[in-house]
């Protein structure tokens, strides 16, 4: 058997590696026969949109600290596994950094632009970083229950799912092999800022960054943290809470092994971030100061987007 190909005018092809995860058939909806509007939005995706969601993570030392912050936490939760899976992956941005260098990498989405621009970006031929695109729709993946032995479900595709973000999820669970694990981000505020850092001059932040991460905390958590305003009108997407998966995941017996609030300190602050950015000392501390402080409970409520790792036990549990 040949690997899946990705052909945006007609979906993945219907075969696998043995061994691998099988395709069932070609589950994508045509333009307005979809469960939502936003499935149809996403396949009138022109390339122009791909590459914007492909800049989110690029060209300015703010984008860089996002980017940065998600490529670490991919890193530490890296599985030495036979496939890996990135669903939903827009142009599949993190999709190479699933998995290991023996692992087969699949990036999953229902946008034909999408795909193309991950294509391009991305390498597709047989090396330590390939990414197999495959088109179809996640609420119906084309893929044999318990295929992937890790699973990325990031960009708040949860959210952007609306009311089917519980099918979405139920659907990708179904994926996932007994012990693999499932990486995913959520939004749940508009996001917040150090007060602290806030009143400082850029200058006076890099400086402060000298000192280890460990050291500022107490600094910062003693000024508190501003919430920023609201960016998206009411029912942009559905907000998802950090406790409400951790309840469903403990029910079924899956271990959450860590849980962090994306650059909680300077993360809406592009002018700061510039400043430390200049400083490779005090860059590399603002990543230790975002995820330590990232990881405390207090964070994740207001969090623009919180990235959570769970594993799958071995033994299933009835939920």
């Amino acid at each position: 058997m040949t690997p899946t190909a990705s052909r945006p005018a007609a979906g993945p092809r219907r075969r696998a590696p043995a061994g691998g995860p099988r395709a069932r058939g070609n589950t994508i909806p045509e333009p307005g026969s979809g469960p939502s509007e936003a499935h149809t939005r996403f396949l009138r995706l022109d390339l122009a949109r791909a590459e914007r969601e492909w800049q989110r993570y690029e060209g300015t030392a703010q984008r860089d600290l996002f980017r940065e912050l998600r490529e670490r936490f991919l890193a530490r939760h890296a599985r030495a596994v036979g496939w890996a899976l990135d669903a939903a992956s827009g142009p599949g941005r993190f999709s190479r950094l699933l998995g290991t260098a023996a692992s087969r990498r699949v990036a999953f989405d229902l946008s034909p632009s999408m795909l193309r621009l991950g294509r391009e970006r991305v390498p597709t031929v047989v090396t330590e970083n390939a990414v197999e695109p495959v088109r179809g729709d996640a609420l119906r993946p084309p893929f044999a229950p318990s295929a992937f032995g890790e699973i990325a479900l990031l960009g708040n595709a949860l959210g952007f799912e609306g009311a089917d973000g519980p099918s979405l999820l139920d659907a990708v669970e179904a994926l996932m092999a007994p012990g693999a694990r499932l990486l995913v981000e959520i939004a749940p505020g508009p996001g917040e800022r150090s007060g602290y850092l806030a009143r400082l001059p850029p200058g006076a932040v890099r400086r402060l960054l000298a000192a280890p991460a460990a050291a500022v905390v107490p600094r910062v958590e003693r000024e508190g943290f501003r919430r920023e305003a609201e960016r998206h009108e009411d029912g942009a997407f559905r907000r998802w809470e950090v406790g409400e998966l951790r309840a469903r995941w403990d029910r079924a017996g899956w271990t959450v092994h860590e849980v962090l609030a994306v650059a909680p300190a300077l993360g809406p602050d592009a002018d700061r971030v510039s400043a430390v950015a200049a400083e490779p000392k005090a860059w590399s501390r603002l990543l230790e100061l975002e995820e330590l402080l990232g990881r405390k409970a207090a964070r994740w409520p207001d969090a623009a987007a919180v990235l959570l790792a769970v594993e799958r036990p071995r033994v299933d549990t009835i939920r």
